[in-house]
């Protein structure tokens, strides 16, 4: 119970810096975190993400029946729950829409070029999932292909995810994808993005096997 009660504190901190850094507007956004190996706590739908109490937070199972709570649960709980199935590594996922980053997501773009070499180390590339109706079948079907592979997605129309051992990690992940869309965007209006050379990508990988990181090279 003290872990469960220290997670919902933590969603309500997480979900408050996500909406005071705009990565979302009004109700937009959710988040999970696996509590055990068959209990997720998540959001509640319909609910400001910077505005959120510990108790609003809905417990369910990983075939998403409700346990407790006594709001409804995120209406993106489908593609969080197909996260967990995939990735019983797993621990948070985060769903937001970061203003630059979902700009190359509505634009049909992936972040997929080796132009910085804390992005190669940290998430490799950031493939683009292909359009799913919000709240049906459809969008995890459009990650499953991607996310056991790759801890960062860009979701078509739709946003981002982020998916980590521990809620905060995958804040970082989602500040880092945000980061790196803002440096891309901004290198493109100079000009277009100098991409590393394959001998300096090659180091960059060998580290990223030191490290065990497991996710797809760019």
């Amino acid at each position: 119970m003290k872990r469960e009660q220290k997670t919902r504190k933590e969603i309500v901190r997480i979900g408050r810096l996500l909406y005071d850094k705009g990565f979302v507007a009004a109700n937009d956004g959710n988040i999970s975190v696996k509590l055990d190996k068959n209990t997720i706590l998540t959001t509640p739908t319909g609910v400001s993400k910077g505005f959120m109490k510990p108790g609003m937070m809905v417990k369910v199972d990983l075939e998403g029946n409700i346990l407790a709570g006594k709001l409804k649960p995120s209406s993106e709980l489908k593609m969080h729950l197909e996260v967990y199935r995939q990735r019983p590594d797993i621990r948070a996922v985060l769903h937001a829409h970061p203003p630059v980053a979902t700009a190359f997501a509505v634009a049909g773009k992936p972040l997929n070029k080796p132009v910085l070499p804390e992005i190669v180390l940290t998430l490799g590339k950031i493939p683009l999932a292909r359009y799913g109706t919000p709240s049906t079948e459809e969008v995890p079907k459009a990650i499953r292909e991607y996310i056991k592979t790759n801890d960062a997605l860009l979701l078509a129309n739709h946003g981002v995810l982020t998916i980590g051992e521990e809620l905060v990690i995958a804040l970082y992940k989602m500040e880092r994808v945000e980061h790196y869309a803002r440096i891309s965007l901004y290198a493109k209006l100079l000009g277009g993005e100098q991409e590393l050379p394959s001998d300096e990508l090659e180091k960059l990988y060998q580290i990223r096997k030191q490290m065990n990181i497991n996710n797809n090279p760019l």
